[in-house]
């Protein structure tokens, strides 16, 4: 496969390059070749998910975790998936904002990027990026979700390990228990740890994790309390990640191979759907959604005549 001056930069590390790179994926139509240039390249990288509700320290953690992570000689990118903006379209950029300190390190390399309304606390173009900077030979993928819900668990089929970042405060012991984004936790963090409930939190947390059954030799997630302000807890976070990574080796390869059906199943409905559109005759997508807001149709009949005309196409 030809190379391009853009996959070139990205193998051979370029932030300029990456950066191109990364806005090229945002667009999904030149993002794919590009991809195809970059993917023999990819599969070393250890991609770990921060996730958790709005205001509970993540980007802070991100910024810690990212120093502890360099002094082990290890080069880090980042992406902190930010709200849409509701007027400009792109991202708010706050998290980037707090890790500005990492700016000047040539080793580290950080990217903000806007939901632009995708559900699941990331971006769509998340996985495309995290593939470009794997490319790129970054060491370690940090991938921060914006504040979600309990159903918003994208970050699950991104990440090799999943951080779940808890604060006091931040919701009452029935929500802790419930499923969801707590089911999705290799690690669960209780940060702002020197605030008066941090305690319970903790306990709470492990009184639900004891409800569940496991085998012997099945991971049990840990619950670890840290101070991001103050950088307390986060290296035994570090280790705990790398104790994660190297007793869960096996399963890691399952993990991805879970990563890339869902990567295909969301780019294959992406592509139906655009053959759809091509198959069909000049409005009559908006004549099948009259139909069914007039009751005409139902909408299991309308998606089945769309598909029949992407198969006969």
């Amino acid at each position: 496969m030809t190379s391009d001056p853009i996959s070139d930069g990205v193998l051979a590390g370029d932030a300029r390059a990456i950066a191109r790179a990364i806005s090229l994926v945002e667009n999904d139509a030149a993002g794919a070749a590009l991809i195809g240039r970059l993917f023999p390249h990819t599969g070393r990288a250890y991609v770990i998910g921060v996730t958790g509700a709005p205001g509970v320290g993540k980007s802070t953690i991100v910024d810690r975790l990212t120093a502890v992570i360099r002094r082990a000689g290890l080069s880090v990118g980042i992406i902190a998936v930010d709200p849409t903006s509701p007027f400009t379209g792109g991202a708010v950029l706050g998290d980037r904002v707090r890790m500005s300190g990492h700016a000047v390190d040539d080793g580290v390399f950080i990217r903000s990027m806007a939901t632009r309304g995708h559900l699941g606390g990331l971006a769509s173009a998340t996985a495309d990026a995290i593939l470009v900077l794997d490319a790129s030979g970054k060491d370690v993928v940090i991938v921060e979700t914006v504040g979600v819900g309990q159903d918003e668990v994208d970050i699950v089929s991104a990440a090799d390990v999943s951080l779940v970042v808890l604060a006091p405060g931040a919701g009452d012991d029935v929500q802790a228990m419930k499923a969801g984004i707590m089911e999705i936790a290799d690690i669960f963090v209780v940060n702002k740890a020197d605030r008066d409930g941090a305690d319970h939190v903790v306990q709470t947390i492990t009184a639900s994790l004891s409800l569940k059954t496991s085998g012997a030799d099945e991971w049990r997630p840990p619950v670890l309390k840290t101070e991001a302000p103050t950088g307390a807890g986060i290296d035994a976070l570090w280790e705990e990640i790398s104790r994660y990574r190297q007793r869960a080796a096996d399963a890691r390869a399952g993990r991805r191979r879970t990563r890339e059906a869902t990567r295909l199943r969301r780019l294959l409905s992406q592509q139906l759907f655009l053959r759809a559109e091509r198959a069909l005759a000049p409005g009559e997508f908006d004549r099948l959604v009259d139909a069914v807001t007039a009751r005409e149709l139902d909408p299991y009949t309308a998606v089945d005549r769309l598909v029949r005309g992407v198969v006969s196409s």
